[in-house]
């Protein structure tokens, strides 16, 4: 062995002798820099370095990619640095052999933070956040693809699972916390993620029922980003419900400024702004007393956003970053179009204000401390564009006023306080949050001049209503939402290819005495072989829900006294008791269930993920979910069978009880393509084979007939049998990017109705016997979106990011000006029974400009 080594050492001598009489021959170094999703970095610096100093430099180009170039052979360090991620350096010894290229891993900064580099193609790795389904886009992926206003968050919540979003809607996670809105304009998007680590149990929702988003710092030195973005009506197709085409046009403003403050190299801030004036038409599809009745409802909106934010490093340990976010939003003649009337519309105005205050501390290089905290003020009002009663023709018109009258206000507070710690195999995490803590004001002045409801317009025409609504009484009312969460979580590496995820979450929320919702989360990940190119990944966990303070509101305002809610049967029109009063009327009551209890999801799944190429990875991932203790309401004082005639206690009218005693069943198998899947096209897809079966639609659902619910049990509303999505861009060379977006979608169920209130309870939702929720079925959806963009060095620069440049793009929505009808009538009683009464946007072009320097 000694004697082999000893010749190959001669041989390596010899050969150096001989080729250092010739000028050595120049190599190069290329490769490609991603995060620990997968996504790679846009503008990541790239340095050669000897141990006398930088060689050269470069920033990897709109793939990811980079090439250093004319290199002596040598040893060298290549290092890669990105804002918000942890550095990376590789060794490389060069001879006069080409090198194979370099894949370099970037960690968002954090405790554990391994950077994989190697000049084999990449590993897929086991740790629990690199799980290959996630969806991940940086902020150069968005901006090359086609989103409609820089709606970034809208165009990745099509990758949510329905059946994993809360009964409060989608969980929003910004650096790390649970926040009611995203607080800053799109430009200060830095990244956005769903489905990572889907088992945390630092969250309440599952991967799938959240977004996570990551933010850009302040900047050491300084750099903006301006964009103008115009649609006008002239550059798009005819609504197909429209008689003419509606005159509109929407002009977005958005940007970013950041840098450093007075030359600090410790303090910066970063100042983001957005301006929306959108003059935008509601299309009107209905059928009045004298026939179909076609209109465009003009329904402004204006929108203004300004966040500012200061970063300061107090100690190379210690960073803190406050953040100031105000948002003011009106919108006129809303909720009009399909078969709502101009005349039932409503004005709304929004104002929120926030600060945010951010720090982390680095107690020891094992011991990290992130404390976050949130306080905000919001008020949001509501008031109807005609004051009088509501007039609703099932599935026909919806005319009169839109009884929508409301003030909310509210000031809450969100806190996030997490301690990691890190030591040999283990990584435990733990920590508090509460997602809410919020003092609520209700001013409900809903429906105080009452609805009444017939079941066609010929029951309008005879004056023949079959219900009466209305409410009067105190509606102002004022409480406390709290909510609270606790957890813990051990990430264990056995071995370099074997992982194991131990978790336990609790959660409580006020108003509900469920004190025992303990939720366990497991997850494990194994790499069998020594090419670590194949990873099993599975996990299970459980999830709790909450119920969001709607339903509160109604418990404390509905309690029989303090707004009197009246619902009559067969009354009168106009006047439903002919010249009597309202109060000798029941009144309704809602209420909890006793001992009710908070629902949750029980979800596991098991899946292969393989790496094909150096930059491409599959992922095959069979999803199971079960849905225990599922919200629904029920009128537990419905009139009796079998002739639904007289409720049990005549001095109660309707008795809303909010059960948990819904049910769910959900299966899926998901195939995830991502990476540079050829020399062009880089990107990701995704195929979802999918069934979902409940017998409840939420929080506010009634089933028809209060005593039989033998016919819930169906298709859940979101049930989609087959989902494919496409998202990526194709690169052809410098002149011009091309993104692409696809989606096609089997249809969505919907529900078989008579348009009779068959039962007696002011609700005319009962279907025909022995049909079920939910058994008709929708039509498809298709969808394909393009952007073309190309950019200008306007002024050119040595530096990173420097120099000034210039972006002209021309996105289009629904190339193929598909119909994709949004709603279709199962009502028997309706003139457009079978038909739908609205539709998904047409084709529709967007143009933008972009500055960035």
């Amino acid at each position: 062995m000694y004697r082999v080594a000893w010749l190959i050492t001669f041989v390596l001598i010899s050969l150096n002798l001989v080729y250092s009489q010739s000028p050595p021959k120049r190599v190069s170094i290329s490769g490609v820099v991603s995060d620990q999703a997968g996504a790679t970095i846009v503008g990541a610096r790239v340095e050669l370095k000897t141990a006398n100093g930088s060689q050269q430099s470069t920033t990897t180009d709109q793939s990811g990619n980079f090439q250093l170039r004319g290199i002596p052979p040598g040893k060298y360090q290549v290092q890669v640095a990105y804002g918000g991620f942890d550095p990376a350096t590789v060794e490389v010894t060069l001879d006069t052999q080409p090198v194979p290229p370099l894949q370099i891993t970037l960690a968002i900064a954090s405790l554990r933070q391994e950077t994989t580099v190697t000049t084999t193609p990449t590993q897929i790795s086991t740790e629990a956040a690199d799980n290959k389904d996630t969806v991940a886009l940086s902020e150069q992926s968005l901006s090359n693809l086609p989103v409609f206003d820089q709606d970034y968050l809208g165009a990745m919540s099509r990758f949510l699972d329905s059946g994993s979003v809360g009964t409060n809607g989608v969980s929003l996670v910004v650096n790390g916390m649970e926040v009611p809105n995203l607080g800053v304009s799109p430009s200060a998007i830095k990244e956005i993620k769903i489905n990572q680590d889907p088992y945390s149990a630092e969250f309440a929702r599952p991967g799938r029922g959240r977004i996570e988003v990551t933010t850009k710092p302040g900047s050491p030195e300084y750099h903006g980003t301006f964009n103008f973005i115009f649609r006008d009506a002239h550059l798009n197709a005819r609504d197909p419900f429209a008689l003419t085409r509606p005159p509109e046009q929407r002009r977005i403003y958005e940007g970013i400024l950041t840098g450093p403050i007075r030359q600090s190299k410790k303090t910066s801030f970063l100042l983001s702004v957005s301006r929306r004036e959108e003059d935008l038409q509601s299309v009107v599809f209905a059928q009045g007393a004298a026939g179909i009745i076609q209109a465009n409802v003009p329904a402004p909106a204006r929108t203004t956003q300004i966040a500012a934010q200061i970063n300061h490093s107090l100690s190379v340990t210690n960073t803190i970053s406050v953040r100031y976010s105000y948002l003011g939003e009106s919108v006129n003649n809303q909720n009009t179009g399909g078969t709502v009337l101009p005349e039932a519309g409503l004005n709304s105005g929004n104002m929120e204000q926030e600060i945010t205050y951010n720090q982390q501390t680095v107690f020891s290089p094992k011991l990290v401390n992130n404390f976050r905290l949130l306080l905000g003020y919001e008020r949001q009002s509501n008031v109807s564009v005609t004051r009088a009663p509501k007039i609703v023709v099932l599935d026909s018109f919806t005319g009169g006023g839109a009884e929508a009258d409301y003030l909310r206000t509210e000031y809450h507070a969100v806190l996030m306080e997490t301690l990691s710690y890190s030591s040999g195999k283990h990584l435990v995490k733990g920590g508090i949050n509460i997602p809410d803590l919020s003092r609520r004001g209700f001013n409900n002045n809903l429906n105080s001049l009452g609805t009444f409801y017939f079941s066609n317009v010929g029951d309008y025409l005879q004056r023949r209503p079959y219900s009466f609504t209305q409410q009067q009484g105190n509606g102002h009312v004022v409480f406390l939402e709290k909510l609270l969460g606790l957890f813990i979580q051990d990430e264990y590496h056995l071995r370099k290819n074997l992982m194991f995820s131990f978790g336990l979450r609790y959660d409580w929320q006020n108003f509900f005495h469920d004190n025992n919702n303990f939720a366990p989360r497991f997850s494990s990940a194994y790499s069998p072989g020594k090419s670590q190119k194949t990873v099993l990944r599975g996990g299970a966990g459980v999830f709790y829900d909450r119920s969001g303070a709607r339903p509160i509101q109604d418990i404390l305002l509905f309690n029989g006294s303090r707004l009197r809610q009246y619902v009559l049967v067969n009354p009168g029109y106009p006047d439903p008791i002919s010249g009597g009063s309202l109060i000798s009327q029941p009144v309704g009551i809602t209420r909890l269930q006793p001992n009710i209890n908070l629902p949750y999801v029980v979800q596991y799944s098991f899946g292969v993920e393989r790496q094909l190429q150096k930059s491409t990875s599959l992922a095959i991932t069979y999803f199971g979910s079960r849905g225990l203790d599922q919200f629904r309401s029920r009128d537990i004082n419905a009139p009796l069978p079998p002739s639904y005639s007289a409720r049990p206690n005549t001095s109660i009218g309707v008795l809303r009880q909010i059960e948990s005693t819904g049910r769910r069943i959900s299966n899926s198998l998901e195939v995830t393509l991502r990476g540079n899947v050829t020399r062009f096209f880089n990107g990701m897809a995704q195929y979802r084979l999918a069934s979902s079966h409940d017998d409840t639609s939420g929080i506010t659902y009634f089933p028809p007939n209060a005593y039989d619910l033998s016919g819930e049990w169906a298709r859940s509303d979101f049930d989609r049998r087959h989902r494919f999505e496409l998202l990526g861009a194709i690169n052809p060379g410098k002149l011009f990017n091309l993104g692409v977006s696809t989606s096609l979608y089997s249809g969505l169920p919907y529900t078989l109705t008579t348009g009779i209130d068959a039962f007696h309870t002011g609700t005319a939702n009962a279907r025909p016997l022995g049909i079920p929720r939910n058994s008709l079925q929708g039509p498809g959806y298709v969808d394909l979106d393009l952007r073309w963009s190309r950019d200008f060095a306007l002024i050119k620069s040595k530096k990173k990011d420097g120099g000034l440049k210039a972006t002209l793009a021309i996105d289009a929505f629904n190339v193929l000006n598909r119909v994709n009808y949004s709603f279709f009538v199962g009502n028997l009683s309706s003139p457009f029974f079978g038909r739908a009464v609205s539709a998904q946007p047409p084709r529709r072009l967007q143009l933008s400009f972009r500055l960035k320097f």
